[in-house]
């Protein structure tokens, strides 16, 4: 990355050990508690056990091939966020806790400490900024910094399911997906901007910023159907997006006709290069 461009860095959090050791106790008690309530959907699947990327993937993936099975087309949108663990809303934050989580008194309480009273600065060398107090954000590198963030989007499962689509999250990385029969990819390509347009909507209104320039449009049909496939530019939010060939979801490469040959390709590629690269030094 080039280190004059600003965007090349971002906030870590300096945690002692005993801060993690910490951490990582109420975090179980916390993931405890909300899977002894069946409080966490099946629907995002990060930092809980038996819910890895892995399983995120091959679910997204079972569908499509399904949608493959009945004739359909199918859509797979991956949406990304600029910047998503620094503006979280510590009110927004804790009022969530307490009214979808039933977190109260001395734990609701603990949270509370949790965030408030950090501060950060930036440091070049031998050189220091001020010291800032943090307003927003949740700590990054932290134990308990990325199931918080799971619990603040929580709700856009429910705001994806009005229209009639299937999402799947994984920490900051929303994957929206449905099928329809090839005479209706207009229709279901107008449910996915506007379903779309109330995602960024919903994340403005709770200080998160969605970057469509980097959003990703995938159309999936079976080899016999790519002819069915649109090729016009999908909608969203105020850019046009043009339908790729491929994308990479969680660090597998998804072909339009889910062969994975793409996938398959950089792999090769990726063990050549680790082969040659060992044969220079044997």
């Amino acid at each position: 990355m080039d280190p004059a461009d600003v965007k090349s860095y971002w906030p870590i959090s300096n945690l002692s050990v005993l801060s993690k050791l910490l951490e990582r106790l109420v975090a179980g008690q916390l993931l405890e508690h909300l899977n002894a309530a069946r409080l966490l959907s099946d629907l995002q699947s990060a930092y809980r056990a038996y819910h890895s990327t892995e399983t995120a993937v091959l679910k997204v993936l079972a569908y499509i091939l399904r949608a493959f099975d009945t004739g359909d087309v199918a859509v797979l949108t991956l949406l990304d966020l600029s910047a998503a663990f620094d503006t979280v809303d510590h009110v927004t934050l804790l009022r969530r806790l307490e009214v979808s989580y039933g977190l109260q008194s001395h734990m609701l309480g603990w949270f509370q400490s949790y965030l408030d009273g950090r501060t950060q600065y930036v440091r070049r060398g031998t050189d220091f900024s001020t010291v800032t107090l943090l307003l927003c954000g949740i700590p990054q590198g932290s134990v308990l910094g990325p199931i918080l963030f799971v619990l603040y989007t929580a709700d856009l499962l429910q705001l994806v399911d009005k229209y009639q689509l299937w999402p799947h999250l994984y920490a900051d990385d929303t994957q929206v997906y449905g099928f329809c029969h090839a005479s209706a990819v207009s229709q279901l390509q107008e449910r996915v901007s506007a379903c779309v347009d109330e995602v960024a909507l919903w994340m403005r209104s709770n200080r998160l910023q969605l970057n469509a320039s980097k959003t990703e449009v995938l159309w999936c049909a079976s080899s016999r159907r790519q002819h069915q496939i649109p090729r016009a530019p999908v909608r969203v939010c105020s850019d046009f997006i043009q339908p790729a060939s491929s994308v990479c979801d969680l660090g597998i490469h998804l072909d339009a006709d889910a062969s994975m040959r793409t996938h398959v390709s950089r792999t090769v590629s990726t063990c050549f290069n680790v082969l040659r690269q060992i044969r220079s030094i044997r």
